[in-house]
């Protein structure tokens, strides 16, 4: 054992930091992760979700450790709350959470400490290598997927979103309220921590996938991965709905507002594809696509061959002040295209007339997304034109 290795404990100590250990059925590898982790941190707490295998007598045979237990499996997710929550309560500012099942490495506890030390109360996600030996492919497909719906989510750009060797910064999440059970919890802590100003960032990190004929996951491919689905699709739409149009205002500044209209109009971009990628913007931002505009905006750019950042920026116009506008406006408009009367009764609902209306709307949402882009456009054009030429005649 290295000096600095020595050290590290009250290190750890001085800094406030706990390991939280949950675990589930790894009695073959708990033991030996815990006797690793206690060469470097001696505040240790695992938590037993309802183990049904050995692990009872591996953890009573290491009494230096606090055991939290669940007298039925309850998921990683309540797992890892649990814990999270027993460290805060006893006072320390720092949890490292570590899986059971020995894909970790314990040396790799300083890495965090310095990261740490840098960036105090951030929140450090161990970042795997996604190329090693024995990765299993459906992994790496699955954090591609989750690193995609991440950064949708939070803007954020991260190599690896489902490490679960993470240092999490106690006093900074201890207020957010959490919702889901299983390993969806990692993805919801890390996207609500990211919209609550947390700085969330990777770290390099080392690990060991066994052979396949010892490799143990408790992850089921199609329950699990059908969950974490649901979960994103809820969090575009809370991002789309309420993050996104929050963070705008933000920074709805009038020194704001000059600075992009000045870097917009002073674009190297020119006047024909401006105006296309505004119209485009407009379209996709009015008609019924709430929660998925962005990627399709980007994706429509793109085969278009427009400007993706000002058809995104435009497309934001479907942010919630505006959306009774917009949903009344296609209503009317569709009920004038079709020759119906403007009026919705609420005395005689049935599904006819929900089908009616909704047709209506549908109708009438594509129509009026057409006429306000060809409004749009047609603005658009007008003051690139008065704007670039004042420009030019400076």
């Amino acid at each position: 054992m290295t000096t600095e290795t020595c050290n590290m404990p009250q290190r750890l100590k001085e800094l406030g930091i706990a390991i939280i250990i949950p675990t589930y059925n790894n009695g073959k590898t708990i033991g030996r992760v815990v006797d690793d982790v206690w060469q470097y941190c001696h505040d240790i707490f695992v938590v037993n979700d309802g183990c049904t295998d050995n692990t009872q007598e591996v953890l009573a045979a290491r009494p230096f450790i606090k055991v939290i237990t669940h007298e039925q499996n309850m998921g990683k997710g309540v797992g890892l709350r649990n814990g999270l929550n027993a460290a805060r309560e006893a006072g320390f500012r720092y949890a490292i959470t570590i899986d059971s099942d020995g894909q970790h490495f314990a040396y790799d506890i300083p890495t965090f400490v310095e990261e740490i030390e840098k960036t105090p109360d951030a929140l450090l996600v161990g970042a795997r290598n996604l190329t090693a030996d024995n990765m299993p492919g459906k992994n790496t497909f699955a954090n591609k997927f989750s690193n995609f719906w991440f950064k949708l989510e939070t803007g954020i750009k991260m190599d690896d979103t489902q490490s679960g060797y993470r240092l999490y910064p106690l006093n900074k999440i201890g207020s957010m309220k959490h919702y889901t059970a299983k390993y969806e919890f990692e993805l919801e802590i890390l996207v609500f921590s990211a919209w609550n100003g947390v700085p969330v960032r990777n770290i390099p990190i080392h690990v060991y996938y066994p052979p396949e004929g010892e490799r143990v996951s408790h992850f089921r491919p199609l329950q699990d991965f059908t969950r974490i689905s649901l979960v994103n699709t809820v969090l575009v739409l809370m991002a789309a709905l309420w993050i996104w149009p929050r963070n705008f205002f933000r920074k709805l500044t009038w020194s704001n507002i000059k600075e992009s209209t000045n870097k917009l109009i002073n674009s190297n971009v020119g006047n024909k594809e401006f105006t296309l990628s505004v119209m485009l913007g407009i379209f996709m931002g009015i008609i019924p696509i709430w929660g998925y505009q962005i990627i399709c905006t980007i994706f429509m750019a793109q085969v278009l061959r427009l400007n993706k950042v000002i058809s995104v920026i435009f497309s934001n116009i479907s942010i919630p002040p505006m959306i009774p506008f917009i949903l009344f406006g296609s209503y009317v408009t569709g009920c004038k295209v079709l020759g119906a009367p403007v009026e919705m009764s609420y005395q005689n609902i049935s599904f006819e007339n929900i089908t009616q209306v909704l047709v209506q709307y549908l109708v009438g949402s594509v129509i009026f997304a057409t006429i306000c882009s060809i409004i749009a456009g047609i603005l658009t054009y007008i003051i690139l034109l008065i704007a670039r030429k004042s420009k030019r005649n400076k």
